[in-house]
């Protein structure tokens, strides 16, 4: 009875221990070479599915967050970017994808293209 308790407690422990140590959805950013703070603060949920990135958010927040943002990650790069847009001076324009080069993240709007130092995402913004 004592070594089936003892193997209970350890089976329960190892459980606690794989789920406190999952990769958060900013660590699968860092892990494909693109800054956290592409992301805000508050990530609820997310799901990674063959480079397909969905992240679920508790608000819309200047970059405008939906609730639901998303898009295919690779080292360097996040491509099909849904969910999320930029103020371009008094406009709030889509992107679709995100590129690493060297100390800049270019980030392709539906027209152009707007760099960004990797530098101003270092932090993840806090939502409002």
């Amino acid at each position: 009875m004592a070594i089936q308790h003892l193997l209970l407690t350890v089976l329960v422990a190892s459980i606690l221990h794989a789920a406190s140590s999952a990769p958060t959805a900013y660590d699968v950013l860092e892990q494909n070479n693109l800054p956290r703070g592409l992301l805000p603060q508050g990530v609820q949920s997310y799901v990674l599915h063959g480079g397909d990135l969905g992240v679920t958010l508790p608000n819309q927040y200047k970059f405008r967050y939906d609730k639901a943002v998303g898009g295919v990650i690779q080292s360097g790069s996040l491509t099909k970017v849904y969910g999320v847009r930029v103020q371009v001076e008094f406009a709030w324009l889509g992107f679709n994808q995100v590129q690493r080069v060297g100390d800049q993240l270019n980030l392709h709007l539906e027209t152009s293209t707007v760099p960004f130092p990797v530098s101003a995402f270092a932090q993840s913004p806090r939502c409002n």
